[in-house]
């Protein structure tokens, strides 16, 4: 039977080739048929079917379906509306799902008779539609191998349109990037040089004041790449640390079920390091019982000591694989930890002196009413440098207005290595004397202030130390603000509320997708660069990328809060990254069709700085009465989309999958 596939055919006499070509199409159809009926008599051998079996016959025949829309297209095909179909109906079922046009259109381009795809012939749809310019006869084999449903075909190595439509359908055609789903990047890089996977007060569900605690806000943001967790830690009963958001109504966990849920999923989704934010209120008897609890829980996975190689810089991601730090306040230096390494230290209570007052820094920031430029930057560094040599520097620049004493002990002081937490102070303060291995945690507003009239030194500031960035306190509900700003002058932790679902954790989940999700992303070379004049608002040099998307159809939408598929649908293209890229474009509502919308629209967006920016694709029902209702979405970095023919899945406000929904897309883009 394969005989009838083989291109030996035509070398036959010409006069006798339409007759063969007509033998031919009819013995693809008889095969067609043939494996079809194979596939689903056995079902009907009691009669017809109900809507439950129909959803596991498609399932079963590689075809994912929403069995929302499985229940709507089944009353559309059940002539006797008795809740039961023919196999003739199932077949007709089939081919809605299956049978899509845009796919067809695709498939028909490329086959010589609209039939069956030659090795060939996919092999010059690989290379000329989706950028594949290296695909061989033998990658368009591997194709044909994995995804050709009918036997005989396969045997030929040719692929029939069933095998196309599986083919387009799975996660090789997906828009993300598939080399981009594991770690690519070089992770020898300084601590300092990647973006954290960040959570605010991961221990709370829900809002800030009289929300519960719950140990799933850890679990949860694990499973999600999570690299950097915040306990906040208040005393408790019977020498027990708990953990809650203090002076509020929050329920409470207590400290040793929070690390032991953090040590068991920790490294289930990265290898790389977790660090511990804590939020420290406890008395020195009870950090006692905190160290304790870290050391006995980690063991050898606990960070307590300075690494060979890594006595006067910060490790990179690769030297800390499967190491869990502790970021707190810490007493003396990494040297004289380093020699009390393995010493006894229990009762042993030191104190620290903690501004409680930023006087010196307000006065700075009311000296410059008007962004900075980087010329006067570099002056006021350069007139610094001289009066540091020079010894001339004011005794009184960075007088401290007011202090509080804070008791810390010992055993847990020694377990912050590369993680010292130290207040901000100003970053002129922190040029000179902050040390490598101590983190900044500044708030959104403060942040943003700075971010607006010192944007290059705050990026000068970020290329030397880890910079934290945290949710404003008047934000009760636990909303968040967008992290894209703070992204964009190279802020290593961009802490959210990972319980808040809404466009701020899209562009978390979205960013983070990229490195095969493992939390840490490498900066661009521009925010790592000492010598680099980047400034987000004022981008010059650029190197433009030229985004062209054709946006195709749907697949399967969701249903949002109807239960038919005849509502209207629109799609939202936004663009996020440095202020000149962000940018919005929106497609004609297409009426009455959530299960296979076309639109066929083109956009084109010019990307000053691609290497910040993300692409958000939102699904939405219009309504003119109530307001457009959200259905779905997708976020990811510009650099990481595939070109061609795409499909792109898309999820829930929660960030979980709502496939099979999706987008077809045709992706092009030039630099």
């Amino acid at each position: 039977m394969a005989l009838i596939f083989t291109q030996a055919l035509r070398i036959a006499a010409p006069t006798h080739w339409k007759h063969i070509a007509m033998r031919r199409l009819k013995a693809l159809n008889k095969m067609l048929h043939t494996w079809f009926l194979s596939k689903i008599q056995d079902e009907f051998r009691g009669g017809k079917i109900n809507v439950e079996k129909t959803h596991r016959l498609l399932e079963k025949l590689d075809i994912p379906c929403n069995f929302g829309h499985v229940k709507n297209i089944f009353k559309d095909n059940d002539r006797l509306k008795q809740g039961r179909i023919t196999i003739e109906e199932f077949r007709a079922i089939y081919r809605t799902f299956a049978h899509r046009e845009e796919i067809a259109e695709i498939f028909n381009a490329y086959s010589e008779n609209r039939k069956i795809l030659f090795e060939n012939n996919l092999t010059k749809f690989l290379a000329q539609e989706q950028s594949r310019n290296k695909a061989t006869k033998a990658d368009a084999s591997d194709i044909i191998q994995k995804y050709e449903p009918i036997e005989e075909v396969r045997k030929a190595r040719q692929m029939s349109f069933e095998g196309f439509t599986r083919f387009m359908s799975s996660s090789e055609c997906l828009l993300f990037k598939q080399e981009y789903t594991k770690v690519y990047q070089d992770m020898s890089h300084s601590l300092k040089d990647y973006f954290i996977s960040s959570s605010h007060n991961t221990y709370l569900v829900s809002d800030q004041l009289v929300g519960p605690s719950n140990l799933w806000g850890y679990v949860s943001a694990l499973v999600k790449g999570c690299r950097c967790l915040e306990i906040d830690c208040w005393d408790g009963s019977q020498n027990e640390p708990v953990v809650y958001h203090g002076y509020t109504l929050t329920s409470k966990l207590l400290f040793k079920t929070v690390v032991q849920s953090i040590h068991k999923y920790a490294f289930m989704t990265s290898e790389y390091p977790v660090v511990l934010s804590l939020e420290n209120h406890c008395s020195p008897s009870q950090q006692e019982v905190m160290a304790d609890v870290l050391q006995t829980t980690f063991g050898d996975s606990l960070l307590s000591d300075l690494l060979d190689d890594y006595i006067d810089k910060l490790p990179s991601p690769e030297a800390l694989k499967f190491k869990v730090l502790v970021k707190n306040k810490k007493i003396g230096t990494l040297k004289e930890t380093h020699a009390r390494h393995g010493f006894n230290k229990h009762g042993k209570v030191e104190e620290l002196e903690e501004e409680e007052e930023q006087e010196q820094e307000e006065e700075e920031e009311e000296e410059v009413k008007e962004t900075e430029s980087y010329d006067k930057f570099l002056t006021r560094l350069n007139k610094e440098t001289e009066m540091e040599e020079k010894k001339t520097l004011p005794i009184t620049l960075f007088k401290k207005k007011k202090v509080r004493k804070i008791r810390i002990s010992l055993a847990l002081s020694d377990l912050v290595i590369y993680t010292k937490a130290e207040k901000f102070k100003s970053f002129q303060y922190s040029r000179l004397y902050q040390q490598f291995n101590e983190n900044n945690s500044i708030g959104e507003t403060q942040a943003r202030k700075l971010s607006k009239t010192r944007a290059y030194e705050f990026i000068f500031h970020t290329k030397n130390f880890i910079t934290r960035i945290y949710p404003k306190a008047t934000r009760a509900d636990s909303s968040n603000f967008n992290p894209q700003e703070f992204w964009n002058i190279g802020c290593q932790m961009v802490a959210l509320n990972f319980q808040t679902p809404g466009l701020p954790m899209d562009l978390q989940n979205g960013k983070f997708l990229d490195n095969g999700g493992c939390g840490y992303i490498l900066k661009p070379q521009f925010l790592r660069d000492a010598k680099s004049n980047f400034n987000p608002s004022k981008i010059r040099d650029s190197n433009p990328l030229t985004l062209t998307i054709r946006l195709i159809s749907g697949i399967q939408l969701p249903l949002g809060n109807s239960s038919s598929n005849k509502i209207d649908t629109l799609v939202i293209v936004e663009v996020f990254g440095v202020p000149n890229d962000h940018m919005k474009q929106q497609t004609r509502v297409v009426k009455k069709n959530a299960f296979s919308p076309r639109w066929n629209e083109t956009f084109t967006f010019i990307i000053q700085v691609p290497e910040l920016a993300l692409i958000r694709f939102v699904v939405e029902t219009q309504s003119l009465l109530t307001g457009n209702e959200f259905l779905g979405q997708y976020t990811l970095p510009v650099l990481c989309m595939d070109k061609g023919y795409r499909r792109i899945p898309l999820c829930s406000k929660t960030g979980e999958s709502l496939e099979p929904a999706s987008l077809f897309v045709y992706v092009w883009y030039i630099r």
